[in-house]
């Protein structure tokens, strides 16, 4: 099955089910729309919500990221309010740069961002209200919403849309997209990155890439073998080649896949046995098993785009 690509059979296969998930998607946003139900106002912050239409894969962590220092450098109290995907507990939580919780506890997100936000609390939790009044009661007067678009029961006052294209342009599970593509219309923002259309001009690119050591490496000329768990691997390969470097091989795994030992290992002796680097994304790095030598780590910035913030 393929959501980029011509449809498959599988993807034929699975179109009834993306019927019956657009008539309940679409009664779910109805309700809202409505007025059946009602959005809750958390008083004492400016909440901004940073989404995307498709599973994966549009570089809302960045945004989030990007977002949160500028805030800072502004002069807010920033909280980011996370689910935590793939989390193994359900409480809610909040942590920072100083006190990283392990991974399963907290998601990989959540702690990238708060390891690349070191002035920022990040709090997770599947009530985004208890999260959003939680914050606030601690002193954040700006609330960044990650993954938010869909999630209508905060209030916002921003809500950005990361555009990430619409693959084949079919729902789940036949496509990638999580609602139609009319919903675009909620957004207050469209971050219109690398030449994407939207209101807001961005630009993401790989700044550095890193070694566990934290010295800076060319990958320039360089034979790259990729170990990942994205959405869209190809999307990785394709900056990697950018920077001049030749991929000869993907180990790819599911987004936010957990490795194992064995797995870590098989791409290290694979890339050992091709005379190749061995190379993650940020995101990844945060779900290997060990602090690993011989991975080399891609950062990701956005070195464009900015939200009129009030103030």
């Amino acid at each position: 099955m393929s959501w980029y690509g011509p449809p498959t059979l599988v993807n034929w296969l699975l179109w009834p089910l993306s019927l019956l998930y657009g008539l309940a998607i679409r009664a779910w946003h109805l309700m809202f729309d409505l007025g059946l139900r009602r959005a809750v106002r958390v008083e004492g912050a400016t909440v901004v919500s940073v989404g995307n239409l498709v599973v994966g894969g549009a570089g809302k962590t960045p945004v989030v990221m990007h977002l949160a220092n500028e805030a800072v450098r502004r002069g807010y109290r920033v909280a980011v309010l996370s689910r935590g995907y793939g989390r193994s507990a359900n409480d809610l939580r909040s942590f920072d740069a100083a006190s990283l919780p392990p991974v399963n506890e907290v998601g990989d997100e959540p702690r990238l961002i708060a390891r690349r936000c070191p002035k920022v609390k990040v709090w997770v939790g599947a009530d985004r209200v208890a999260l959003a009044r939680a914050a606030v009661a601690q002193g954040a007067n700006l609330l960044l919403l990650d993954d938010g678009f869909q999630h209508r029961r905060l209030a916002r006052d921003f809500d950005v849309l990361v555009d990430g294209g619409q693959g084949n342009g079919w729902l789940l599970p036949a496509g990638p997209l999580r609602e139609p593509a009319s919903g675009r219309k909620r957004a207050t923002h469209v971050w219109g990155r690398d030449g994407a259309p939207g209101d807001i001009e961005a630009r993401h690119l790989i700044t550095q890439v890193v070694s566990p050591e934290g010295e800076l490496v060319s990958l320039l000329g360089r034979p790259v073998v990729l170990l990942l768990g994205v959405a869209r691997p190809e999307l990785v390969a394709r900056s990697v080649e950018a920077l001049g470097a030749i991929v000869v091989a993907r180990h790819a795994h599911a987004d936010h896949h957990v490795f194992t030992a064995p797995e870590l290992e098989a791409a290290r002796a694979d890339a050992a046995a091709r005379g190749a680097l061995l190379v993650t994304t940020e995101k990844d790095a945060e779900r290997l098993p060990e602090k690993s030598a011989h991975v080399l780590v891609l950062d990701l910035e956005v070195v464009k785009g900015a939200l009129p913030l009030p103030g």
